[in-house]
């Protein structure tokens, strides 16, 4: 078969030219955040550093690459027909280092660039949670508005995809959401005894649904015209809603949305409705599946590698039976550091999850990125903070640290994707779009 053919080539190609993948150092934007007392000469002494293991991260590549076949073959049939059809969709799951969007906003303006600008897909609704950001969006709700969501670890487990949802029973509530776009989704939840709500572009109302009904998900869609939109929802009635999440889309292009939740855990997608989760993530039908988690998991003395793995393992099973055509990437958890009196030591709980989580990705048949040794190994989070590139937490990178990471993982990608379009043209011959009659 063609994918399989194409990912023993990849395999074979990545393992005898490790260094295929490398480009130019990306660039990195220094910050004075958490290093105000550090010299200059230290600063830039640990950027530089910095920047040395990350230029070499991308050389190493991904672990498992050919599970990253079916993403490349959909991007490279997306640039042959660009700005037509659906955009490819791209779900980056994960705890607060993709919940700040830094680091997901990356790869969205990266990979727009190249392959054309699909809009911000889904969003969740107005501002669920304390730093919930996205930069290619703008949201809000009112006052009225109760989050309900996987980093309490409570609740009916009607979360959906964005891993909170939002209800109220109070009429004139209502939730904005202002972005480019021209295909319209609204994700909400139906239930007996639901209420109503208006959707509105501008002063334009677009339409009046009823959650009343049968319990399970809820789609609105409709066509606008391309452009800016500034869309409203305001609830008609005192009865219940819930809603999740908006989709704005264009023709074409790639969309890289931001699913992450503070100080959320891998397992905690488990403690989700299945039936909703499933049905969100394949009403999204993505091509690519991000899982980037571990790090509150390796503050937690109750996983074991193996008991991780497991749990992990499961995660992968559920995703695949609501997107079987897509990629998984797992990646593993960033460095972080403890403090104990007056030294930062390193998190010894990290070891087993970033062993587990790669034991599952491979068991899985999922890609593998192992973002600790990426940014320098054990301990390498000093090097971060002092290079302005982390914060004073030890935990979390500043923007610029989310950056690098975004570029970085970008580089890697792309350098990988063109050992594939190589392999490909080997594969298929002279016939870019489908195989020739040797490979039958």
């Amino acid at each position: 078969m063609l994918a399989t053919s194409l990912s023993l080539l990849l395999a074979a190609a990545l393992a005898v030219a490790p260094g295929a993948a490398k480009k130019k150092k990306p660039v990195v934007k220094k910050s004075a955040a958490n290093s105000a007392k550090l010299s200059a000469p230290l600063k830039a002494a640990a950027a530089e550093t910095v920047q040395a293991h990350m230029a070499d991260a991308v050389d190493l590549g991904i672990q498992n690459a050919a599970a990253m076949v079916p993403f490349y073959e959909q991007l490279f049939r997306n640039q042959q027909q660009p700005g037509t059809g659906e955009p490819l969709r791209v779900l980056q799951f994960g705890d607060s280092h993709t919940a700040s969007d830094d680091w997901p906003a990356t790869l969205r303006a990266r990979f727009q660039q190249k392959f054309g600008d699909g809009g911000p897909g889904f969003t969740q609704a107005g501002r669920p949670f304390a730093g919930f950001r996205r930069y290619d969006s703008r949201n809000a709700m009112s006052r009225g508005w109760k989050p309900d969501g996987l980093q309490d670890r409570e609740g009916d487990g009607l979360y959906g995809i964005g891993g909170v949802s939002l209800h109220t029973s109070r009429e004139g509530e209502t939730i904005t959401l202002e972005a480019e776009g021209q295909s319209l989704e609204f994700f909400y939840l139906r239930q007996p005894g639901g209420g109503a709500f208006t959707l509105q572009d501008q002063d334009t109302i677009l339409d009046t649904i009823t959650t009343d009904g049968e319990a399970g998900p809820g789609y609105y869609r409709k066509e606008l015209a391309p452009g800016l939109h500034h869309l409203v929802l305001r609830t008609l009635d005192d009865n219940p809603v819930r809603v999740f999440g908006w989709v704005l889309e264009k023709p074409g292009g790639i969309t890289w949305e931001t699913l992450g939740v503070n100080g959320a855990q891998a397992d905690l997608l488990l403690l989700t409705n299945s039936v909703l989760l499933k049905s969100h993530i394949e009403h999204r039908a993505p091509a690519l599946v991000i899982l980037a988690y571990g790090t509150n998991e390796a503050r937690r003395t109750d996983w074991t590698q193996q008991s991780y793995a497991e749990s992990l393992t499961r995660v992968v099973r559920l995703i695949r039976e609501s997107a079987p055509a897509a990629s998984i990437l797992i990646i593993g958890a960033p460095d972080q550091l403890m403090r104990s009196r007056r030294r930062v030591l390193p998190a010894n709980g990290l070891e087993r999850i970033l062993l587990a989580q790669r034991d599952a990705a491979l068991a899985s048949g999922c890609g593998f990125w192992n973002l600790r040794a990426a940014m320098g190994g054990r301990g390498s989070m000093k090097q971060w903070v002092q290079a302005g590139l982390a914060q004073g937490d030890y935990v979390h990178l500043t923007s610029p640290g989310y950056r690098l990471v975004g570029d970085s993982l970008f580089e890697l990608i792309m350098g990988q994707y063109g050992i594939f379009q190589s392999v490909r043209r080997q594969v298929l011959g002279s016939n870019e779009n489908g195989p020739s009659s040797k490979t039958h």
